[in-house]
């Protein structure tokens, strides 16, 4: 990292470094490409309508869910110059002279969100130009071998392409008062230089990836996140939930926890994996089910069944609590191949 901004009398813990993966511009050497699911299988090819400016359409699965007034994590907004995320518990007051871009495409198959895309509102009167991506990977169905935000953040240091340097290495910072792990990365060639902050909630890995050609506009950036407000649960290493959200719990739908169990009946067959989050309630009853990709038939199909499953109650201190877990219905994505000295975990 530049001097400069080495220098900078930053009120956080630590200095920082960050950078994105998947539906983000995360120049990473790819993984192991998982099998061809989920996405467009429309068989129109040549649409008689056109598509306005600036939109994008995705036909086939899709994210939905079962109610619209619980918090799915796709849902953010830009109110009064305020993105706000209530699944996150996160707010934020974009800097000045700065707005939202385009929105984000739906979750990946392997719960990879685009948050929110920030940009200078009128680009001729910005500083330098620059970009701010907010975006969450989904710890239940990550294809990659990380179980929390270090080893995540590992992984994308280890594999970025050979064209891009690492400026700074994962280092351990704070923003607005929460643990975040910060690293750096640039493009000799085309001088942009991508800082990556990360933390997880609600175990999801939740980035902030800030990328410009000015080092300085990127430390002025940073110091703004400070303003932003995060729930007390998030941490670089849990972020588990509890208090005001559910409890996320990996694999819950084991054997050992299921009570009742009643399988969806599919009346189509298609080969896109169906990954759906829901929220147990006190009682061990299907509260909300959250599809990060699904056909309308199948959604209605997983419903159906998951309304007649009943959980064995989880209890925290010995009181039942309520309880986020992961259930992929059909075939997932092929996980990644670990780098050497980091083994993927089950």
């Amino acid at each position: 990292m530049r001097y400069e901004v080495l220098h900078l009398p930053i009120a956080l813990a630590f200095f920082l470094p960050l950078s994105s993966w998947g539906q983000s511009s995360h120049p990473l050497t790819p993984p192991a490409k998982p099998p061809s699911n989920g996405g467009d299988f429309s068989s129109v090819t040549n649409p008689s309508e056109k598509v306005p400016d600036g939109i994008i359409l995705v036909k086939g699965a899709w994210s939905s869910a079962s109610d619209s007034a619980t918090p799915v994590p796709e849902g953010s907004s830009v109110t009064n110059n305020v993105l706000s995320n209530p699944y996150f518990g996160m707010s934020y007051a974009l800097p000045p002279g700065w707005a939202k871009g385009y929105d984000g495409p739906p979750p990946s198959d392997s719960g990879r969100y685009v948050l929110a895309e920030l940009r200078a509102s009128d680009p001729h009167q910005a500083p330098a130009r620059g970009s701010i991506l907010i975006a969450a990977q989904d710890l239940f169905f990550t294809p990659l071998p990380a179980e929390n935000t270090l080893q995540f953040i590992k992984y994308m240091k280890d594999n970025l392409q050979a064209d891009y340097k690492l400026e700074e290495p994962p280092t351990p910072t704070k923003i607005a008062g929460r643990p975040f792990t910060f690293f750096a990365y640039w493009s000799p060639v085309a001088q942009l230089h991508w800082y990556v902050l990360a933390t997880q909630i609600r175990c999801h890995v939740v980035e902030m990836v800030l990328t410009s050609r000015d080092t300085k506009l990127l430390g002025t950036l940073l110091l703004d996140l400070d303003k932003m407000t995060l729930p007390e649960e998030t941490s670089s290493t849990a972020g588990m939930g509890g208090g005001a959200f559910p409890l996320c719990v990996k694999d819950y739908a084991r054997d050992e926890n299921v009570l009742t169990r009643v399988d969806p009946v599919f009346t189509e067959h298609k080969v896109n994996p169906v990954p759906v989050r829901v929220i147990i309630d006190r009682k061990g009853k299907v509260k909300h089910i959250h599809f990060l990709s699904a056909f309308p038939d199948q959604a209605k199909a997983v419903t159906d069944a998951l309304g007649q499953w009943m959980f064995k109650p989880f209890l925290r201190d010995g009181q039942p609590v309520e309880v986020e877990t992961g259930i992929m219905f059909g075939r997932g994505a092929r996980p990644a191949t670990a780098s050497a000295g980091n083994p993927a975990t089950d």
